[in-house]
């Protein structure tokens, strides 16, 4: 009788540790195995690693022998892949107000190019936008998170479709009380038709609001009054250029005078560089948080119309035929040009692309922005960061710089960045799969291999097939077209 006690205890300690083993295993959603982790801040890729995905964050992340630990509902081997935060576009534009649905169908390619965050940086569809901006929250519509402006504060009589148009500070007031009650990310705000005085109390009253601002840089401002008054980041690093003139604060006066218009300021500022004083300049507007936004592949594309026409563009078949035709007017302005305007645009475009180094090692954050949308000649959404990436590099940022640009300071940019910018646990599960190494080669952020949106995992053919009904929407567009 004794020996069968002692049996029976044995047995019972023996299976209530199994039991116990058991339950001791916690439940992942989705475990990405065997994957090589892509340490973009430290630029270096953590080999046979495995990452446990809960909901829409990652849960754990370790080396394989974290899987013992773990039971999975879904595995998938990634054995050879590479993993990285997914990508975000921090400058597009949607617009025109008869375009809405041709706007809509360019949601999924950003997806299919491994981005998972837009920066919206206004049109004249806000309404519409902020709408998708609910929809793609909710889950009821594909495409990447919208962060938009709405909107943009402009002065009276714009050339731009849809800005809120402003003349004195009353106006101003009601413009950003609108813009709050759209409950819009950040303030944008342009220099077409908008006085100086009330652009710099337009970034200040912003700012006051909560907003971070972002802009065009009027020329008869200096970029460090700009940045004093709070502005967050300047758009387009064609507005950098002025930085590295002897002369910028004389140009800016003389062009708030009238005494220049804003072709002769531009020839001045090229005939004015200083790489050695432009040094001190920019870490000033570092130091005041101010960012630049440089979108130079697309100033590329403009400013080699006389190289390439681009009609033979493969992703043209993604444009809708309607917006295709928005890209009309920058090709046109470009072919009134004669030799001597061409040469110009050749040798501003290159001397302001040549200062993305300088902007990199004088401490000023840089974001990754393409501006493609509507209007913007060439430039297309979902293909055209890749693009933008690739030139970041080809003028002088390392391929670290470049992808931190977009997956780090992005999200940094907009206050996430306790949820975005890295592989690690409690992070958002927004990854992207790659077949190759974009560390030692930017171009490898094309190598996609899948996504992973919101801990849902969209392989190659998945996101393929978002391509395919894209093609198909503008095929089908063009046909009715034809029928009219």
């Amino acid at each position: 009788m004794k020996g069968f006690v002692c049996c029976f205890f044995t047995t019972s300690i023996l299976v209530s540790t199994t039991i116990s083993g058991f339950a001791q295993k916690r439940v992942a959603d989705l475990l990405l195995h065997n994957v090589a982790v892509i340490d973009v801040k430290n630029a270096k890729t953590i080999a046979h690693q495995s990452v446990l995905i809960s909901g829409d964050s990652i849960l754990a992340i370790g080396d394989l022998s974290l899987e013992k630990n773990y039971r999975a509902k879904k595995t998938i081997d990634l054995s050879g892949k590479f993993i990285m935060p997914s990508l975000w576009d921090m400058h597009v534009h949607f617009g025109g107000d008869t375009l809405v649905e041709e706007n809509k169908n360019l949601l999924p390619l950003y997806l299919a190019n491994g981005i998972t965050a837009v920066r919206d940086c206004a049109g004249d569809i806000s309404t519409d936008v902020l709408k998708w901006k609910k929809q793609i929250k909710a889950g009821t519509l594909a495409g990447p998170d919208i962060f938009t402006s709405g909107p943009k504060l402009e002065g009276l009589h714009s050339i731009w479709p849809g800005d809120l148009e402003i003349d004195d500070e009353a106006a101003l007031k009601s413009a950003l009380d609108s813009l709050q009650k759209l409950q819009v990310d950040f303030i944008k705000i342009t220099d077409n038709a908008l006085k100086p005085s009330l652009f710099l109390e337009s970034i200040r009253q912003a700012k006051k609001r909560g907003w971070k601002t972002s802009g065009h840089a009027p020329v008869s401002l200096t970029l460090q009054e700009l940045s004093d008054a709070g502005l967050s980041t300047i758009e387009h690093l064609g507005y950098m250029l002025r930085v590295v003139s002897s002369e910028e604060a004389g140009i800016a006066a003389q062009r708030a005078t009238g005494k220049l218009d804003n072709k002769q300021a531009a020839v001045k500022i090229l005939e004015t560089q200083d790489t050695v004083g432009a040094v001190k300049k920019i870490k000033l507007l570092a130091a005041n948080g101010t960012a630049v936004v440089p979108t130079i592949f697309g100033s590329y594309i403009t400013t080699y119309l006389d190289k390439n026409n681009h009609a033979g563009d493969a992703n043209l078949k993604y444009l809708g035929p309607a917006l295709k035709r928005t890209y009309n007017w920058r090709v046109e302005r470009a072919a009134k040009d004669d030799a001597a305007a061409i040469a110009f645009r050749h040798r501003q475009f290159e001397a302001t692309a040549s200062l993305l180094p300088l902007i990199h090692r004088s401490g000023m954050t840089i974001l990754a922005g393409t501006d493609v949308g509507f209007l913007n000649s060439f430039n297309y959404p979902g293909f055209g960061l890749h693009d933008e990436l690739e030139m970041m590099v080809q003028y002088g940022l390392s391929a670290q710089t470049a992808l931190a640009a977009s997956v780090i300071n992005g999200p940094a940019f907009l206050g996430l960045e306790k949820k975005y910018g890295a592989v690690a646990k409690g992070k958002s599960a927004d990854l992207l799969l790659l077949n190759k190494n974009p560390l030692l080669d930017i171009t490898h952020t094309r190598s996609i291999a899948g996504l992973i949106r919101r801990g849902v995992y969209m392989g190659r053919a998945e996101l393929d097939q978002l391509l395919v009904v894209a093609a198909q929407q503008v095929s089908d567009a063009e046909q009715k077209e034809q029928l009219k």
